[in-house]
Formats: structure tokens, C-alpha cells, sequence
């Protein structure tokens, strides 16, 4: 059994079942696609010492099962902001799957007033609570729900409504190597549409065509949450929004526009 979402072959990043999402078993959870365009995303920044600000994703088409090519360009370099783009492939057919647009800015240290500079506090946990079991919707025991530990301080997987939830890294996003907690953030917010689902999953559709991540400061640690609520609207369309979290409280928050309809 792999070890990571993904594995290298060359200059393709090759799928495991690991990526598997619930609305199909051919198509990826857009989870770990995120992750992969974040990493590219880092490793074509050109400011040494700067951190992400803003990454948006727009998912063009489903991600097959499948290898996958990566191509970054910096359209708007800088020494202390650049706009960095990164494009996911089918390696067969070169047709883009998703894209990233995503700001860095070079890191400083400023001297906030302590009570603006005052984290918000994360939600209860992660320790001392219990581990989620598999959620109904995910037919396949490997899928994207194995590759991270879920454990909820409000709500659950398979309950309508707002939901905070910590998760872990249970494999590597890449095998071979280790994640960074950047990665495990945007392997894990494109799931607050999921667990902060409102409608039955078996009558309607609520598919997100994007993801934007704004980071006040770096994520840190092993363990990271996400407080999310979803809105879905009766003309086709809904919003998720959720707070992102690590053991030091707040970090950023992430939006989702979400397709609904019915099954």
C-alpha cells in the first residue's frame, strides 16, 4: 500500500488511491492536488525569505486518478511581493486540471500592540478527543479520508451543520518526503465544505469549482483545525467559510464556492 498521496515518476507526480474523493471513485478529492500546487507554489518563489499570503485555486475539470504534470511561472516578481502561478496537468492529454495564483510576501517581524497581535484561541483538542470514524459518503476504506487523522470538537462527518474539526498527517503528501505543515493545511481545508455539509449528501450535489486560502502567519505544528460553516443558496450556488487554526490559535481562513444541486 503507498505511503503518500502522490509518488514521482520523473517529472510526473503519479496518484495514489489515497486521493480518491467521494463523488467519484475515477476523480481525486481536490484536498491533495492543493497541496501539490501549494508545494510548486513554494518552490518557485523567488523572495528567500518570504511566506504565503494568499493562494486561490480554481479547479478547471475533475482530477483523474492518474499522473499528473506541474508547470510554476512568477508574473510578478519582487523583493517584497511576488504573484507566483502554478499549473496542474493530465500528463496524457496536457489538458489543465487546476490552477494556483497565490501572493508571497517577504517575511518581517513588526511590533503589533498586544492586543491586536492577541491570537484568537483554537477550538477544544485536539488531545483527549476521540478519532472519527470513516464518514458514510466515502465508499472506498483508501480514500482521502485515510490520509489524515479527523477529530471534531463540534459536529461530526455524517451531522448536518457547522463543524470544527483538528486533523493530522497520516501519510506524506509526496513520497519520500516529509510534509510541511503549509502542506497539511491545504490538504486539509478543501474538506470544510465536508464536514460542515448541510444538505443529504445521497439527494444533492455541493461540488466546490474553487479554494482561497489567506494566511496571516504561517501554520505550525503537527496538529491543525478548521471551524467551517456552509450556505448553500437555493439558485445553484453556496459559500463555505471556514477559520484555520493551529495549537497557537488562528492562522488564516479559507472561502469555497460551491455548485449545488440535485443528485
Amino acid at each position: 500500500m503507498a505511503d503518500a498521496f502522490y509518488e514521482r515518476d520523473g517529472d510526473a507526480y503519479v496518484a495514489t488511491p489515497y486521493t480518491r474523493g467521494p463523488w467519484s471513485r475515477e476523480h481525486q478529492h481536490a484536498g491533495p492536488p492543493s497541496a501539490l500546487l501549494g508545494r510548486a507554489v513554494e518552490a518557485a518563489g523567488r523572495i528567500e525569505d518570504g511566506r504565503l499570503a494568499r493562494i486561490a485555486f480554481d479547479i478547471l475539470r475533475p482530477v483523474p486518478i492518474a499522473p499528473l504534470t506541474i508547470a510554476t511561472r512568477v508574473p510578478r516578481p519582487g523583493r517584497g511581493v511576488e504573484q507566483v502561478e502554478a499549473t496542474l496537468a493530465d500528463a496524457g492529454s496536457g489538458d489543465a486540471l487546476m490552477r494556483a495564483t497565490a501572493w508571497r510576501i517577504r517575511a518581517a517581524n513588526v511590533d503589533l500592540p498586544g492586543e491586536v497581535a492577541a491570537p484568537e484561541p483554537p477550538p477544544p483538542g485536539p488531545d483527549g478527543l476521540p478519532a472519527a470514524t470513516r464518514p458514510s459518503f466515502f465508499a472506498d476504506e483508501i480514500a482521502y479520508h485515510a490520509g489524515l487523522e479527523w477529530r471534531f470538537a463540534r459536529g461530526e462527518f455524517d451531522g448536518p451543520g457547522p463543524a470544527a474539526c483538528w486533523t493530522r498527517m497520516r501519510i506524506q503528501l509526496v513520497s519520500g518526503e516529509a510534509p510541511t505543515p503549509l502542506e497539511h493545511l491545504l490538504a486539509m481545508v478543501d474538506a470544510a465544505s465536508g464536514i460542515s455539509a448541510v444538505l443529504d449528501w445521497s439527494r444533492f450535489a455541493f461540488i466546490n469549482v474553487d479554494l482561497t486560502v489567506h494566511l496571516e502567519r504561517p501554520p505550525a505544528g503537527e496538529w491543525l483545525a478548521m471551524d467551517a460553516v456552509t450556505r448553500p443558496g437555493a439558485q445553484g450556488a453556496g459559500v463555505c467559510t471556514s477559520v484555520l487554526f493551529d495549537r497557537d490559535g488562528r492562522a488564516g481562513v479559507s472561502a469555497q464556492s460551491l455548485f449545488v444541486g440535485s443528485r
